[in-house]
């Protein structure tokens, strides 16, 4: 479960993590509210994605009207499909430098891994290997102070600021291991006059150990589509791209999608609608589809408990009952196919007989 960054500045501050003085807000008023307490500020769209900075949803206001001003373009705004309904107005903090630092779990080593780098910020994905300092834990062990003197030493950390890693690491790791989280990450961890302070926050926590943590909010990360699509036992998942994928199975769902990217197209989305299913549910996946809006549309269909037949009547019947002219590849093979094919031949639909020819017909139609 992923947290907001304003809940995870707060467990921060459980823990005695410094962060800035900052308040929720929830509409342009309060922004301006906030900045006549906190002087100067940055305003900062609260949403499950990253690259808020890049998409504008970051913003910075020396004065109460200025951040009325940015927090209304914030909130009228749209990030990953993500509506920004809440705004953290927090004061501007002196940044000599940006710092970063995380506790996550290392899958194959099994067990937690500190990351610490001097390069902090924004792109810190594109840090160079030797840049970024990972160091097992062994659980049995815990964070103890040679190592985070190893972790500096590493990092060239030395004086001062080692001193300030070894207050604050500790901080970091039992608050991990104590909320039973897969990733405690602070991006920016900024260097201040006043010392280390934790300017960003991301934490996720195990979503299989929330009943151990029954103070902690439920978040749930989908969009209002992806709800939409949930209350129809669908499988669905927004991507952002232009051409809509429908198959019926993951495994062959999940290989469309890294076929379109191959051939230098952009899923719009994931949508596995299951096997066996009949014209109703198929054409609800459809209609589900058509309402994002892509430029194209792309059904591949290998037909076991799901028949051909069945899934060309439901499209050819949401295309004459929504008047839809929109481009379509379609890969259809297995049971019933022949009578697929040829219900969708008279509406002068071709088909194909390779995932591969029509994945890449897909991404010629899109352009």
């Amino acid at each position: 479960m992923k947290l907001y960054e304003y809940l995870g500045k707060e467990l921060f501050n459980r823990f005695d993590i410094p962060v800035p003085r900052s308040r929720l807000v929830e509409n342009p008023g309060q922004a301006g509210e906030a900045a006549a307490e906190l002087g100067d500020v940055v305003i900062k769209t609260q949403v499950l994605t990253g690259k808020r900075g890049k998409a504008g949803g970051i913003a910075f206001a020396s004065n109460p009207e200025e951040a009325k001003k940015e927090a209304s373009r914030i909130f009228d705004m749209s990030f990953s499909g993500y509506a920004a309904e809440k705004l953290l107005v927090e004061e501007k903090i002196a940044i000599e430098q940006e710092l970063y630092l995380a506790v996550t779990i290392d899958g194959s080593a099994q067990r937690p891994v500190v990351l610490a780098s001097l390069d902090g910020g924004m792109d810190v994905e594109d840090v160079p290997e030797e840049r970024m300092i990972r160091w097992p834990v062994d659980v049995s062990i815990g964070m103890q102070p040679y190592m985070i003197r190893e972790i500096c030493r590493r990092m060239g950390v030395s004086g001062d600021l080692q001193k300030e890693f070894l207050k604050l690491l500790p901080k970091l790791y039992r608050m991990f291991k104590e909320l039973d989280a897969e990733l405690a990450e602070i991006n920016p961890l900024a260097l201040t006059p006043d010392g280390l302070i934790a300017a960003d926050a991301k934490v996720t926590i195990d979503d299989d150990a929330l009943y151990r943590h029954q103070d902690l909010p439920r978040i749930s990360e989908k969009t209002d589509l992806e709800k939409k699509a949930e209350e129809l036992d669908l499988a669905y998942v927004e991507l952002g791209g232009d051409i809509a994928v429908m198959a019926n199975g993951a495994g062959i769902t999940m290989a469309t999608l890294d076929m379109v990217q191959h051939y230098g197209g952009e899923p719009a989305n994931f949508l596995d609608f299951g096997g066996g299913a009949d014209v109703e549910k198929t054409s609800k996946s459809l209609e589900l589809l058509l309402g994002t809006d892509p430029r194209v549309l792309l059904i591949n269909i290998f037909g076991g408990i799901t028949r051909c037949d069945v899934v060309a009547e439901a499209f050819v019947g949401v295309k004459q009952s929504k008047g839809i002219d929109l481009p379509v590849s379609f890969r259809l093979v297995g049971t019933n196919e022949e009578e697929g094919r040829s219900i969708l031949e008279k509406e002068g639909i071709k088909t194909f007989e390779s995932m591969d020819e029509a994945v890449r017909h897909a991404v010629e139609l899109a352009g």
